[in-house]
């Protein structure tokens, strides 16, 4: 049995390719916003965060495991070729930016840990400068500045106070959320998106249930009704919005998104969710937006809209072209 390395191609994040992930992205970042404010009244009524968790990644589970069956059947030693990445996929951007980040939100306010959670493609910026030793071009710099100046706006810190062991949780969820880019940028036609997607939330679910069944995390789900839109429903029906469709479509198109337009631009796309979160929490809970978050909102598509522009930058395009150790079937 021998080892050999083998340059993946990428796509060159040009053209209508580009255009449809852009679009994919976005209606990833939507479907994930719309998590909080239907999971708050859950919380808010008595259930656990390990309770809400685990059904939410074991319902987004099942409906995706087809496609992991199907990749599993078609490709002879799948497991044994991707299932390390597949299982970091689900410790990291599955069961990780949950955990920490409600850990971190446990012990200061939501915004800060959101906040902190959300540099994530700062992050991957410091990281392809670190890797390539070329500084990002003039437009991702400011780009970045901006972006993170109007999401300053929209999570509105101000007077906001700081924990340290809550930072250091923020900042996992951090490398958590940039984990989940740089892995869904492996995805391709020898790892299907889908089946990346399905095998990471089975695993993220494995780790809510250990984490439950060993009493790290409680579990509560007692029978509520919550009030949506003014109206009362089963506490159930919200969590299966947040499981069924949040969830499976906010993984699933995320991961189809990120190799079309590259893990960078699509982590600055991913920031949108903050302001579809706003947007749901006004239409949901009636949590009107403040005038400077507006503001923020429209800083930060400035500043997604600048790092698009450079996503052709020959450091990107660099990092989109892996070495990947290829293990031949015995």
């Amino acid at each position: 049995m021998t080892t050999s390395s083998v340059a993946l191609p990428r796509p060159t994040h040009r053209g209508s390719g580009a255009v449809t992930g852009l679009a994919i992205a976005v209606a990833s970042a939507l479907a994930f916003s719309s998590s909080g404010p239907f999971v708050k009244p859950l919380l808010d009524g008595g259930w656990s965060l390990g309770a809400v968790l685990v059904v939410r990644m074991g319902l987004a589970s099942l409906l995706l495991s087809p496609a992991l069956v199907r990749a599993i059947r078609r490709q002879p030693g799948f497991l044994r070729r991707h299932g390390l990445l597949i299982v970091a996929f689900g410790l990291t951007a599955v069961a990780g930016c949950q955990v920490f980040y409600f850990a971190a939100m446990q012990r200061m306010p939501v915004a800060v840990a959101l906040l902190i959670q959300y540099i994530a493609p700062v992050l991957l910026v410091v990281a392809v400068w670190a890797r390539t030793r070329r500084a990002p071009s003039k437009l991702v710099m400011v780009g970045s500045i901006v972006a993170m100046a109007g999401l300053v706006l929209v999570v509105d810190i101000s007077g906001a106070r700081f924990d340290l062991l809550g930072t250091l949780f923020a900042l996992c969820a951090a490398v958590c959320a940039a984990a989940y880019f740089v892995i869904a940028g492996r995805a391709g036609d020898d790892l299907p998106p889908l089946a990346l997607a399905a095998g990471g939330l089975v695993t993220g679910t494995l780790v809510m249930g250990v984490l439950i069944v060993s009493g790290v995390l409680p579990f509560a789900a007692p029978a509520i009704t919550v009030s949506m839109l003014g109206v009362e429903v089963a506490g159930i029906l919200p969590l299966l919005w947040v499981g069924g469709v949040a969830t499976t479509l906010g993984y699933a198109l995320g991961v189809i998104a990120v190799p079309l337009i590259g893990s960078r631009v699509a982590s600055f796309v991913g920031l949108s969710e903050v302001l579809f979160a706003l947007g749901f929490a006004w239409l949901l809970l009636g949590e009107t937006p403040a005038p400077v978050q507006f503001v923020g909102g429209a800083l930060v598509l400035a500043g997604v809209v600048l790092v698009r522009l450079d996503a052709d930058d020959p450091v990107e395009q660099s990092t989109e072209t892996a070495s990947v150790p290829v293990v031949p079937a015995p």
